[in-house]
């Protein structure tokens, strides 16, 4: 890429909390110039007014999203439900356009596996094919040829960066891995529902799909490709009475108890700008990442016995949605991988 050369952007889906968050990156990223935000809802009024952070940043008005429009980008970010992005995709990608989808709708590599937890059938199986995982501490090379990238979900990003050293070596019983997973209310989006209500998720704690959630089969998928092996992960998601963060409590059982953990993690996430390993014996806070694009990382063997506890925390809109969707557009892009992604967490 031209040195001097800005980035044509658009955004589809630019009202809800991940897209916005997007916007809120984008727009003081020094190689971004916004072309398009588009709401079937609120076209024709001007995005400040739906979000007043962006007043005096972004003088953009919503439009309709129109491939005809949008082909004129160099990369479309698409921030919209699942089974949006893949009636649109194929079209764009033949104007020559890159993608980032933040929604499911590419990260499943099994089609028949995305219809039995999406409850559709996809839509474009042979685009499917070429879409590129993206999650940069393991997938950089590919995301950097790539033409469409998928974004991770929040609870797999968490879940696969506090596992993937123990598993890429084979230090654990692959077969009794637990995720015990937290999330603040902003991960059920900006559509009004019930459970998100501030009486019915404020001074409450719950667990939530437990039989099964949408995020199991692409957790699995990443550990899978990272052990060369099945897994069996038993996921459980709970809700918390915060708007953001993640919380990961990950336990596996060693094979091998002399193991310096420490140091292997240190070691697998040296070159990785945005995993902090933390000392021996930290505790990561939630609050320690909001508003960043760090996921940061403590292992513990509690009690010096053969399971070691891995604790892992992300902000879901940052490192779980937008942010790593800037990340992977700076990949794509040759830029750096911090552009645009400097700000430090807000405490408190």
């Amino acid at each position: 890429m031209n040195d001097s050369a800005q980035i044509k952007v658009g955004v589809v889906g630019g009202t809800g909390y991940t897209g916005v968050e997007l916007l809120r990156l984008l727009v003081q990223h020094p190689k971004v110039s916004l072309t398009a935000v588009t709401s079937r809802s609120e076209a024709g009024s001007q995005v400040h007014e739906l979000y007043p952070n962006l007043r005096g940043y972004l003088d953009l008005e919503f439009t309709h999203p129109q491939v005809e429009t949008l082909s004129e980008c160099d990369l479309v970010f698409f921030a919209t439900p699942n089974g949006v992005a893949m009636k649109m995709v194929p079209e764009l990608l033949r104007a020559g356009v890159k993608i980032i989808d933040l929604a499911a709708d590419f990260r499943l590599q099994d089609p028949q596996v995305w219809e039995k937890w999406y409850g559709i059938p996809h839509a474009c199986v042979d685009v499917l094919q070429q879409a590129v995982y993206g999650l940069p501490e393991v997938n950089r090379a590919a995301i950097a040829e790539a033409a469409l990238v998928a974004n991770p979900g929040c609870y797999p990003t968490a879940v696969q960066l506090g596992f993937l050293p123990l598993l890429e070596q084979g230090l654990v019983d692959q077969n009794g891995l637990i995720a015990d997973v937290k999330s603040g209310v902003s991960g059920a989006g900006r559509e009004a529902k019930l459970g998100s209500l501030l009486c019915e998720a404020s001074e409450n704690f719950k667990a939530y799909g437990v039989a099964g959630h949408r995020h199991l089969p692409e957790i699995k998928q990443g550990l899978e490709r990272a052990s060369d092996n099945p897994v069996g992960l038993t996921f459980v998601p709970h809700l918390t009475p915060m708007i953001r963060g993640i919380h990961a409590t990950l336990y596996a059982r060693l094979n091998n108890t002399g193991t310096d953990l420490q140091s292997l993690y240190q070691e697998r996430y040296a070159n990785d700008a945005f995993v902090d390993v933390m000392p021996s014996g930290s505790l990561p806070e939630t609050r320690s990442v909001k508003g960043a694009n760090h996921c940061r990382v403590a292992v513990h063997v509690p009690q010096g016995g053969d399971t070691v506890v891995v604790l892992s925390v992300i902000d879901n809109l940052v490192k779980g949605a937008a942010g790593q969707a800037v990340q992977n557009m700076n990949i794509m892009f040759g830029l750096a991988e911090s552009a645009g992604l400097d700000q430090i967490a807000l405490m408190p």
